[in-house]
């Protein structure tokens, strides 16, 4: 019977030989697979991705409410509910109130 080291060195070779076949095995995938797109004129934007290079769609914004106070290197916040921007909670900490930064 092996010994659990021996296992562990035989799985990792498998495991080696297994991503060496998988990349083998990718390459001629995207091969196949653009010759294809070529062959029927089939484009990213068809399969339902972004062209390549496309523009993405911007982020939504975090926040509708309008801003109520600014921070002390320009940072915003509506002062909604939710978890206290990190510039809040050290104003607090450092015992100021938080009216002083009022826009």
């Amino acid at each position: 019977m092996a010994t659990y080291s021996e296992l562990m060195a035989q799985a990792q070779a498998l495991m080696n030989q297994a991503e060496q076949a998988r990349k083998n095995e990718l390459s001629s995938a995207i091969a196949d697979i653009k010759a294809k797109m070529k062959q029927y004129g089939i484009t990213v934007a068809d399969l339902g991705g972004a062209a390549a290079g496309g523009a993405k769609k911007p982020a939504k914004s975090k926040s509708k409410a309008a801003a109520k106070y600014k921070g002390p290197n320009g940072e915003l916040w509506a002062g909604g509910p939710g978890r206290k921007p990190e510039w809040v909670r050290a104003v607090l900490a450092s015992g100021k109130s938080i009216e002083d930064f009022r826009i």
